[in-house]
């Protein structure tokens, strides 16, 4: 299912970010906030896993430990922070023409990883959990807009002096070299770097523009003329350069716009952009969305019916029925195309939290105790999995076992940063779960994290 995760609010900003970890410029508007949110949707971070995997292979990073986040943002930029978790603002993932624009972008990123660029930082993150990195980014851009008082010294420590020396230590430099290493990195997976280029020479007639009408990639990725001429010699010297993205990278592509913008734009923009005429699968894949986001079900479940018909072993199809029915009220339902989509993909954590979800709401007490199970596997792929953690607690709670009901409550509250809450439910978890047992030792755990004072 399509979610979306929402931080809290700090004061208004409007953040850019540089990938390796940092170089960002930042608007302050005191009088008004705003939440940013990840969107988690196993369909979108499959796509960019695919993406970006072969990419840190080449720069020889484990590739099964990347870890894909979408930003809810219309800022065109991307970034890398705590380790291999990638972070892409779906302003960007709407604004390429293609894979290979994304790709190049991801490998340029890598580029900065494998480069040690602002490594301080990012090993400050490393351990952070996915939100956690976000808030903290976000803190550290109110700190550098407000001299590290009010909001953004309240998110992070350090706050402006270590602002100011990451901002120090960026480099157009660095720019470059990651340029070069990115193109390196999609030569060795024998993919064109033209995707590089072509991104970066849509945003340099940018550069006479006001810094509030620029796209942040440009702000944060500052382009110089030698930088980019270097790089028009390096790609027109690739013996990959004129290689094309296969017909399914395009397809998938194409699917991936077509559900960020049936979920993120207003229906009657989705319904301009793909016409009842065009019955392509993307184009009823949008509309079936736009139907649900209008209330219109029935059409919304007959557009993805007909897809389902013709693309029977579709997972991401059956998971959007599914999510469909959960959401119009038909929770029972639901289920079978849920775990249909789960069959099909048992290796997605988002998948088995949809169907989970599902599960719960039934409040049958069988579909309870196999929401636990799928919970469980998704909190064990995907730590970070907020939403699996208060699902976990509620489910925990209707089957009996109060103390892990109470753990689940204390890690939901300790990864969105609610410190009281998670000391509070942690206390409750070690009373009530045997001492000694893992439950009760991680429930040690967290009430000593959530007890500790910044320094």
């Amino acid at each position: 299912m399509f979610h979306r995760f929402s931080q809290s609010p700090v004061a208004s900003i409007v953040t850019s970010f540089c990938a390796g970890i940092l170089a960002l410029v930042v608007t302050i508007d005191s009088a008004q906030s705003r939440s940013l949110s990840l969107i988690r949707d196993a369909e979108i971070e499959t796509i960019i896993g695919s993406y970006a995997a072969p990419l840190f292979a080449a720069a020889g990073l484990d590739p099964g430990a990347v870890d894909i986040k979408i930003i809810n943002s219309a800022d065109v930029n991307a970034f890398v922070a705590g380790g291999q978790r990638v972070f892409i603002f779906t302003g960007l993932l709407l604004a390429a023409d293609n894979p290979n624009e994304v790709k190049g972008v991801i490998a340029h990123e890598v580029g900065h990883i494998a480069g040690g660029h602002l490594a301080r930082l990012h090993d400050r993150l490393r351990k952070a959990n996915s939100q956690a990195i976000v808030s903290t980014l976000i803190g550290l851009a109110a700190a550098i807009g407000a001299g590290a008082s009010g909001a953004g010294a309240a998110v992070i420590s350090g706050g402006q002096q270590l602002a100011q020396r990451s901002l120090l230590q960026y480099s157009r430099t660095q720019e470059s070299a990651a340029d070069q290493a990115g193109i390196g990195y999609l030569n060795a997976t024998e993919t064109s770097p033209h995707g590089l280029l072509n991104f970066l020479e849509k945003l340099g007639d940018q550069e006479v523009l006001l810094t509030n009408r620029q796209d942040s990639y440009l702000l944060t990725h500052p382009l110089a003329r030698e930088r980019v001429a270097l790089l028009r010699d390096q790609v027109s010297r690739s013996r990959y350069s004129n290689v094309q993205e296969s017909a399914e990278e395009l397809s998938d592509f194409e699917r991936l716009k077509a559900k960020l913008g049936g979920f993120l734009n207003k229906p009657s923009k989705t319904f301009r952009q793909y016409p009842a005429s065009d019955q392509s699968p993307p184009a009823r894949y949008a509309r079936s969305i736009a139907h649900h986001k209008s209330a219109n079900f029935a059409a919304a479940l007959g557009e993805i019916d007909s897809l389902i018909a013709e693309f029977p072993n579709d997972p991401f199809y059956h998971e959007l029925k599914g999510q469909i029915l959960f959401e119009s009220g038909r929770v029972a339902e639901a289920i079978g195309p849920l775990a249909q989509a789960v069959d099909l993909l048992p290796r997605a954590p988002m998948l088995r939290f949809g169907l989970a979800r599902a599960q719960i709401a039934t409040n049958d007490a069988g579909q309870n105790r196999a929401a636990i199970d799928h919970l469980r596997t998704v909190v064990d792929r995907d730590r970070d999995s907020t939403g699996a953690w208060q699902q976990l607690a509620v489910a925990y709670g209707r089957d009996g076992q109060l103390g892990l009901s109470a753990l689940s409550s204390a890690e939901f509250n300790i990864r969105v940063g609610r410190k009281r809450d998670a000391k509070h439910h942690a206390g409750g978890a070690s009373r009530l779960l045997a001492q000694g047992s893992p439950g009760w030792l991680r429930a040690q755990d967290i009430e000593f994290a959530a007890g500790k004072k910044r320094k």
